[in-house]
């Protein structure tokens, strides 16, 4: 079969990101441009300035990603975008340019679930192979999935609040840790130890998640131990969080691999690139002998070669959009 180039945008947050992937799983082409020292003078990602930053910045990334690849933007077989779920201003920016591109060089367009192009991001350089358990953890998702084929997705359990990677931005706020919040949060850890007794999140038998009780437990303690005018060991405090938070992942985690029998398993979203739930996840998959992929660093956080490994097996079904194709902020990975 002919290869299949696909130039893929992703704009859905503060990254604006171009790549350009062959046959679903090689990159040819790759750029991110990230916004993330502008945002960090806020303490966290302001909407207004990410798509006004985007929309300055998206023609730059495809000159470059194109200036990296082998092949012409003529010989590029289909476009594909993230139009959900996202900041909605943002996502406009990469729904928009992905549209103007498909009409100029008449090339099909694909419409890309964001949070499917974190799972896709373990097809890079590999191979999915089914059935899997997925685990999707990020600013906005706690998930347990099972897939048994390509876009067969069913939801075996969600954080019933909080995100995870959205709980690591709280935490790290409350112990004054400059933004990206999770990362900061990861590196302090290392240098603390299990001091805090705190709240176990969901501890029953079902998949489902929750971490606002820790969240707040961790809030009203800093407070109470302020007004007393106590100190904060904010290392022990960071590593007794991740603990707990990671130690709710590996029981449930756990829990579907012991019941369902699978071999395979992989780990997406954001919070994939934690050091701590890798080594972790790392372990209990060794105990129940399956085998683990997680993403290369550089594709857990938001980027377009994800987007590209997505819409691959979308392009064989001829799953392709028109251009009354718009941008939507929530989607789950079942809806259409």
């Amino acid at each position: 079969m002919k290869d299949v180039y696909i130039l893929a945008i992703e704009t859905s947050c503060d990254e604006t990101s171009i790549a350009i992937v062959k046959n679903g799983c090689e990159i040819d082409a790759f750029t991110v441009l990230t916004q993330m020292d502008t945002h960090a003078e806020y303490g966290g990602v302001v909407p207004e300035i990410a798509s006004r930053m985007h929309t300055e910045n998206i023609t730059m990334v495809l000159e470059e990603t194109l200036n990296k690849s082998s092949i012409t933007i003529n010989e590029i077989t289909a476009i594909a975008v993230t139009y959900a779920p996202g900041l909605l201003g943002s996502l406009l920016v990469g729904v928009e340019f992905a549209k103007t591109l498909s009409y100029i060089y008449n090339k099909p367009l694909i419409a890309v679930n964001h949070t499917i192009g974190h799972i896709y991001a373990n097809n890079i350089n590999n191979q999915l192979k089914f059935p899997l358990l997925a685990l999707v953890v990020s600013g906005g998702h706690t998930d347990l999935i099972l897939m048994k084929d390509d876009y067969q997705f069913e939801i075996l359990g969600s954080t019933l609040d909080d995100a995870i990677g959205e709980c690591y931005d709280k935490v790290a706020r409350v112990l004054g840790l400059k933004y990206p919040g999770g990362p900061n949060v990861d590196k302090l850890a290392k240098e603390g130890k299990l001091t805090y007794n705190l709240p176990k999140p969901v501890d029953d038998k079902t998949y489902n998640f929750s971490f606002s009780g820790l969240k707040s437990s961790i809030i009203n303690l800093v407070h109470n131990e302020q007004q007393r005018g106590n100190e904060i060991r904010k290392e022990d405090l960071a590593f007794s969080f991740q603990y707990i938070a990671i130690d709710e992942l590996k029981r449930k985690v756990g829990l579907a691999l012991k019941n369902l029998n699978i071999k395979e398993m992989i780990i997406a979203g954001g919070v994939s690139a934690n050091s701590y739930l890798r080594d972790e996840i790392k372990k209990i998959s060794k105990e129940y002998n399956v085998n683990l992929s997680i993403p290369e660093f550089k594709y857990c956080t938001d980027n377009a070669a994800m987007i590209g490994a997505a819409a691959y097996p979308l392009y064989l079904k001829k799953e392709f959009a028109n251009f009354s194709l718009n941008a939507k902020s929530q989607m789950n990975i079942t809806e259409k």
